[in-house]
C-alpha cells in the first residue's frame, strides 16, 4: 500500500507543479516563460525520484511502469494498482488546479501545435529517449544509482525545452489524461496515451541490443521516471 500511495503522491506533485507552471504562466502573462516551465518539470521529477524512489521506484508515469513490467524488472501483478495510483494522483492535481484557477482553459493539457502526426512522432521519440536513459541509470554501479535522478530529470527538462512548443512534451499518459479530461480538451488525447507507451516499449529492444540483457532492479530502485 505504501508503494501505491507513493505513486499517487508523486504523480500528484508532478502534475500539480508541471501543469501548474503552465497555468500560472498563462494567468501571469508569461511571468514563468517556456524555459521556466521546462525547468519546473525537470525539477519536480528530480525531487520525486529522490523523495520516493526507495519506496516505489518513483515511476510516476504509466508508460514507464508498462515498460518496466514488459522488461521483467517490475512484477506484472503490481502494474494495475500502479496505473490506478498514478491516474488518481494526476486527477487530484488537475482537480485542485481547476478549483484554484476556474478561468484556466486547458489546465496545461498537451495539444499538438501542428498536425497530430507530428506530435505523435515527437512523443514516441521523446519517450523512447527518456525510457532508454531510465533503463541505463536504473542498473549498474551504485554511483550511477546515486546520480540517476539528475540524469532522468535532465532528460525531462531538455525534451520539454525543445519539443514542448510543438507537442507539449508529455512523455507521460497520466500527465496528459488528467488535464485533458478535467479541462475538456480530449480531441487529441489518444496521441498522448499511445505515443508515450509505444516510445517506452521501443526502448526495450534497443537497450537489449546495446547491453545484451534487460536485467536490472525493479521497484526497489532509486531511479524512475517522468513527465
Amino acid at each position: 500500500m505504501r508503494r501505491y500511495l507513493a505513486e499517487a503522491v508523486g504523480t500528484f506533485c508532478l502534475v500539480f507543479a508541471g501543469t501548474g507552471a503552465i497555468v500560472v504562466n498563462n494567468a501571469s502573462q508569461g511571468a514563468i516563460g517556456h524555459p521556466g516551465i521546462a525547468l519546473t518539470f525537470g525539477l519536480i521529477v528530480l525531487a520525486m525520484i529522490y523523495a520516493l524512489g526507495d519506496v516505489s521506484g518513483a515511476h510516476i508515469n504509466p508508460a514507464v511502469s508498462v515498460a518496466f513490467a514488459v522488461s521483467g524488472r517490475f512484477p506484472l501483478k503490481e502494474l494495475p494498482p500502479y496505473l490506478v495510483a498514478q491516474i488518481v494522483g494526476a486527477f487530484g492535481a488537475s482537480g485542485l488546479l481547476r478549483l484554484m484557477f476556474p478561468q484556466a482553459v486547458t489546465l496545461g493539457a498537451t495539444l499538438p501545435a501542428g498536425a497530430w502526426q507530428q506530435s505523435f512522432v515527437f512523443e514516441v521519440v521523446l519517450t523512447f529517449m527518456l525510457m532508454f536513459v531510465i533503463l541505463n541509470v536504473s542498473a549498474g554501479a551504485k554511483e550511477k544509482g546515486i546520480t540517476a535522478g539528475i540524469a532522468i530529470a535532465s532528460v525531462v527538462a531538455l525534451e520539454a525545452m525543445f519539443a514542448g512548443p510543438i507537442c507539449g512534451a508529455s512523455m507521460n499518459p497520466a500527465r496528459s489524461i488528467a488535464p485533458a479530461v478535467v479541462g475538456q480538451q480530449m480531441q487529441h488525447l489518444w496521441v498522448y496515451v499511445a505515443a508515450p507507451t509505444l516510445g517506452a516499449l521501443l526502448a526495450l529492444p534497443v537497450y537489449l541490443g546495446v547491453h545484451g540483457s534487460l536485467e536490472g532492479p525493479a521497484v526497489e530502485s532509486d531511479s524512475s521516471a517522468a513527465d
